[in-house]
Protein backbone atom coordinates (compact mmCIF):
# COMPACT_ATOMS: atom_id res chain seq x y z
CA UNK A 1 0.00 0.00 0.00
CA UNK A 2 2.84 2.33 0.90
CA UNK A 3 4.50 1.71 -2.47
CA UNK A 4 1.32 2.63 -4.34
CA UNK A 5 1.01 5.97 -2.53
CA UNK A 6 4.66 6.78 -3.07
CA UNK A 7 4.32 5.95 -6.75
CA UNK A 8 1.18 8.13 -7.06
CA UNK A 9 2.93 11.08 -5.38
CA UNK A 10 5.93 10.66 -7.66
CA UNK A 11 3.77 10.72 -10.81
CA UNK A 12 1.83 13.73 -9.47
CA UNK A 13 5.08 15.62 -8.84
CA UNK A 14 6.30 14.71 -12.33
CA UNK A 15 3.03 15.92 -13.88
CA UNK A 16 3.24 19.24 -12.04
CA UNK A 17 6.83 19.72 -13.14
CA UNK A 18 5.94 19.07 -16.78
CA UNK A 19 2.87 21.36 -16.66
CA UNK A 20 0.23 18.63 -16.75
CA UNK A 21 -2.24 17.25 -14.29
CA UNK A 22 -4.41 18.74 -11.59
CA UNK A 23 -1.98 21.37 -10.31
CA UNK A 24 -1.13 22.80 -13.76
CA UNK A 25 -2.43 26.24 -14.76
CA UNK A 26 -5.33 26.35 -17.16
CA UNK A 27 -4.58 27.44 -20.75
CA UNK A 28 -5.60 31.01 -21.41
CA UNK A 29 -7.32 31.45 -24.77
CA UNK A 30 -6.60 34.58 -26.75
CA UNK A 31 -9.48 36.97 -27.23
CA UNK A 32 -8.84 37.05 -30.98
CA UNK A 33 -8.08 40.03 -33.15
CA UNK A 34 -10.81 42.65 -33.38
CA UNK A 35 -11.12 44.46 -36.69
CA UNK A 36 -11.71 48.20 -36.47
CA UNK A 37 -15.16 49.34 -37.59
CA UNK A 38 -14.96 51.29 -40.83
CA UNK A 39 -16.02 54.91 -40.51
CA UNK A 40 -17.38 55.36 -44.03
CA UNK A 41 -19.37 58.41 -45.08
CA UNK A 42 -23.13 57.85 -45.29
CA UNK A 43 -24.06 61.25 -46.73
CA UNK A 44 -22.35 62.70 -49.78
CA UNK A 45 -20.76 66.08 -49.13
CA UNK A 46 -19.41 68.53 -51.71
CA UNK A 47 -15.67 67.66 -51.41
CA UNK A 48 -16.39 63.93 -51.78
CA UNK A 49 -18.67 64.57 -54.77
CA UNK A 50 -15.96 66.65 -56.44
CA UNK A 51 -13.41 63.89 -55.75
CA UNK A 52 -15.73 61.31 -57.33
CA UNK A 53 -16.16 63.40 -60.47
CA UNK A 54 -12.43 64.14 -60.74
CA UNK A 55 -10.66 60.96 -59.60
CA UNK A 56 -12.96 58.01 -60.30
CA UNK A 57 -12.98 58.33 -64.13
CA UNK A 58 -9.17 57.96 -64.03
CA UNK A 59 -9.25 54.59 -62.20
CA UNK A 60 -8.41 51.60 -64.37
CA UNK A 61 -10.96 49.36 -62.63
CA UNK A 62 -14.06 50.84 -61.03
CA UNK A 63 -16.33 48.79 -58.80
CA UNK A 64 -18.37 49.36 -55.68
CA UNK A 65 -15.68 47.86 -53.46
CA UNK A 66 -12.94 50.00 -55.03
CA UNK A 67 -14.89 53.20 -54.32
CA UNK A 68 -15.66 52.10 -50.76
CA UNK A 69 -12.00 51.36 -50.14
CA UNK A 70 -10.43 54.43 -51.75
CA UNK A 71 -13.02 57.13 -51.04
CA UNK A 72 -14.26 55.81 -47.66
CA UNK A 73 -17.90 56.03 -48.65
CA UNK A 74 -20.91 53.81 -47.96
CA UNK A 75 -21.82 51.01 -50.38
CA UNK A 76 -25.09 52.64 -51.43
CA UNK A 77 -23.27 55.90 -52.18
CA UNK A 78 -20.74 53.98 -54.27
CA UNK A 79 -23.52 52.37 -56.34
CA UNK A 80 -25.20 55.74 -56.91
CA UNK A 81 -21.87 57.33 -57.90
CA UNK A 82 -21.16 54.55 -60.40
CA UNK A 83 -24.64 54.91 -61.93
CA UNK A 84 -24.19 58.71 -62.16
CA UNK A 85 -20.79 58.45 -63.88
CA UNK A 86 -22.06 55.78 -66.29
CA UNK A 87 -25.04 57.96 -67.24
CA UNK A 88 -22.66 60.87 -67.93
CA UNK A 89 -20.47 58.62 -70.05
CA UNK A 90 -17.36 59.13 -67.90
CA UNK A 91 -16.97 55.35 -67.37
CA UNK A 92 -17.87 52.28 -69.46
CA UNK A 93 -19.32 48.98 -68.26
CA UNK A 94 -17.23 45.81 -68.48
CA UNK A 95 -19.22 43.28 -66.46
CA UNK A 96 -22.60 43.27 -64.73
CA UNK A 97 -22.81 40.03 -62.76
CA UNK A 98 -25.55 39.94 -60.10
CA UNK A 99 -24.65 42.74 -57.68
CA UNK A 100 -21.06 43.19 -58.82
CA UNK A 101 -20.76 45.98 -61.38
CA UNK A 102 -17.32 46.44 -62.93
CA UNK A 103 -16.52 49.49 -65.01
CA UNK A 104 -13.42 51.06 -66.53
CA UNK A 105 -12.47 54.56 -67.58
CA UNK A 106 -13.97 55.78 -70.83
CA UNK A 107 -11.41 56.05 -73.60
CA UNK A 108 -11.52 58.33 -76.64
CA UNK A 109 -11.82 55.29 -78.93
CA UNK A 110 -14.95 54.09 -77.12
CA UNK A 111 -16.70 57.40 -77.72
Amino acid sequence: MHDKMAKAKATQAANQASGQGKGAKKKKWSKGKVKDKAQNAVVLDRPTYDRILKEVPTFKMISQSVLIDRLKINGSLARVAIRHLAREGAITKIVHHNGQLIYTRATAAAE
